[in-house]
């Protein structure tokens, strides 16, 4: 069967494990990577604006000596009303693999259906899987062993913490959430993630207090408060997260060791500081690295 990556959920944890080591080998020495899929071309169809993750996968692709095809929403026919899976149906014949970064999570796994090439998502409204790999990539780098260790969310239960959750729980870590009400994580992924984590030595606890959520953490983790698409509900969420901004006062709660990590662009002075941001602590530039070279271990797992 055609091996997909819509979910951390689609990985099991010496996959996970895999597939970290594998970025790290590639990180540290590039040139062994050259040339993996020459002659094989990656459609990139991104209806959403991105930085990290069309530089990183176009990066990858061209690093491993593929050809990289970017399309936008409006210059595919699937913007203009082709069927999901006409469109799937014939990138398939055409192409080795398809990143989609898109709004309904319901059409990326409607896309994977039909195609009969790997599929991954690199974003929907509702998961993040590259971003938490990433995520993990560097804090094993910076903190060594994943197992047992304290992972705290502070914001909004949105995508990226949905696939951080999971992958952390794959890989038996401790996941706290601090988010307000109204802001809470779906609760069927952490239902699931919760199942997951308990099976590997870990935990999954939702709160409503920053401070106890973070409290000897080795991981702080935050997301911009109105993310693309939520504009009209700026002032709105602004004033739900009034007390969740990640300060100076708040780190130090954590672990002495504990890192910060923002999956970017992050806005100074709203969900974080920039004493935090860009303070001893923060791995973030180390984490946006590290987009590029666990899409490169994604696409040698999916495509060999």
């Amino acid at each position: 069967m055609t091996r997909h990556l819509l979910t951390i959920g689609d990985l099991d944890a010496p996959t996970l494990h895999a597939l970290i080591a594998d970025a790290r080998a590639c990180k540290a020495d590039p040139a062994s990577v050259h040339g993996r899929l020459t002659g094989r071309t990656v459609l990139m169809h991104f209806t959403k604006a991105s930085t990290r993750t069309r530089v990183s996968v176009e990066t990858a692709v061209a690093r491993l000596g593929g050809h990289p095809i970017f399309t936008r929403g409006d210059e595919l026919q699937l913007g203009r009303g082709e069927p999901i899976a006409d469109t799937a149906k014939v990138i398939s014949r055409m192409c080795d693999a398809i990143f989609i970064r898109t709004f309904a999570h319901a059409d990326v796994e409607e896309l994977a259906e039909h195609a009969t090439i790997p599929v991954v998502n690199a974003l929907t409204d509702a998961h993040h899987p590259l971003q938490a790999l990433a995520d993990l990539m560097t804090i094993e780098e910076h903190l060594g062993e994943l197992q047992g260790r304290t992972i705290a969310w502070v914001g909004d239960g949105n995508n990226v913490f949905h696939s951080l959750a999971q992958a952390a729980a794959l890989a038996g870590m401790h996941v706290r959430i601090a988010a307000p009400a109204g802001y809470d994580a779906d609760p069927a992924v952490m239902a699931a993630t919760a199942l997951v984590a308990a099976a590997h030595g870990g935990s999954v606890t939702e709160l409503r207090d920053p401070a106890a959520a973070v409290a000897g953490a080795d991981v702080i983790v935050t997301d911009v408060f109105v993310s693309m698409g939520e504009e009209a509900q700026r002032d709105e969420k602004m004033a739900a997260f009034a007390g969740y901004q990640v300060d100076a006062a708040l780190m130090a709660q954590a672990a002495p060791t504990a890192i910060f990590l923002h999956c970017l662009p992050a806005h100074r002075g709203e969900e974080v500081t920039a004493e935090v941001l860009d303070g001893p602590q923060s791995v973030v530039w180390d984490e946006a690295e590290n987009r590029l070279h666990t899409t490169v271990a994604v696409l040698r797992h999916l495509l060999g």
